[in-house]
């Protein structure tokens, strides 16, 4: 039986590293065969995971030789980190290794709703020239507005600032005089930051307070005409809400990389057909070949210095 059962994609070279020293079972698609998965657990002393597979205590009791949880990424809402404490095991997610990814994420999609010409392909091929209806804006001058401003808001706020856009952030965690802010505004109320931001990135988690924080009220505060730009959590956006505002037209565009179901099925998907200015992408802000190559590595890393560290 392994002593490393890999739940979801991992970069294979990280896969072949740990195997030098461990018994590693792999198979991308292991978080689709529960009954399977259970029976590699018997003797694992370590499993590693992404979003979908959900680190709970029945999967714990499948477990008992567990000693360590590698999380390929940084969220860890699938993950019950207060049964892994109990047992005594230890949760490891990969800080700062998509960083980069996710904020370039923001800044693309942030260019393309802000010039809104990129889905005009069909138009053009079938012999309409529509320049007019092209005519986007430029993001130079347009002020971003951070919803937490963690690792991940601070390498978006530079790649920014580099643009030419003015920066504020909302983050009750990080005190006023923090060396942090330098460049960037630091708002005390999310309400101020969202009236005054043309665009507004979420970088936070999904925790009680935050849970459909985003909500009709909150969205109706937004600069009319603003765009959103969601990367953090699905459940930190009250959807319903959001439909409502887009097809309204109070808010300019909006992108989705994570939802409050996923996958999404096709009845959740529904509510977003035929909205206008709407990117929808399959929670990959933080997934690129490069970052998935630094999210392993860490990830493998870390597990095998827990694991080498309990012999």
């Amino acid at each position: 039986m392994p002593d490393v059962v890999i739940t979801e994609f991992m970069d294979e070279s990280s896969v072949d590293e740990l195997s030098v020293k461990f018994d590693v079972f792999y198979s991308p698609d292991l978080v689709d065969r529960a009954e399977e998965l259970n029976d590699l657990l018997v003797n694992a002393r370590a499993i590693i995971v992404r979003k979908r597979t959900q680190v709970s205590q029945a999967l714990l009791d499948q477990a008992p030789e567990l000693k360590v949880v590698g999380r390929l990424g940084i969220g860890l809402d699938n993950i019950d980190l207060i049964a892994c404490g109990r047992r005594g095991v230890q949760v490891c997610p990969a800080t700062g290794a998509n960083d980069a990814a996710v904020a370039e994420y923001v800044i693309t999609t942030a260019l393309t709703l802000q010039r809104g010409a990129y889905a005009m392909k069909d138009r053009v091929v079938g012999g309409q020239w529509p320049r007019q209806a092209c005519m986007g804006r430029e993001i130079g001058g347009k002020t971003l507005g951070l919803v937490g401003f963690g690792s991940i808001a601070r390498e978006t706020a530079k790649r920014a600032l580099a643009l030419g856009m003015e920066v504020m952030a909302h983050d009750p965690f990080i005190a006023p005089d923090d060396q942090t802010w330098e460049g960037v505004a630091h708002m005390d109320k999310l309400t101020d930051m969202l009236s005054q931001a043309d665009i507004v990135s979420l970088h936070i988690s999904l925790t009680d307070a935050t849970r459909n924080l985003m909500d009709a009220e909150v969205l109706a505060g937004m600069k009319p005409g603003a765009m959103l730009i969601n990367t953090a959590r699905g459940g930190v956006v009250d959807e319903t809400a959001l439909v409502d505002a887009l097809k309204q037209g109070r808010l300019g565009g909006v992108a989705l990389d994570v939802y409050a179901k996923e996958p999404v099925d096709a009845e959740a998907g529904a509510v977003f057909k035929s909205l206008p200015n709407l990117i929808l992408t399959p929670h990959i802000a933080g997934v690129t070949l490069e970052s998935n190559v630094r999210v392993s590595a860490l990830t493998a890393a870390n597990v095998r210095k827990i694991l080498e560290d309990a012999e």
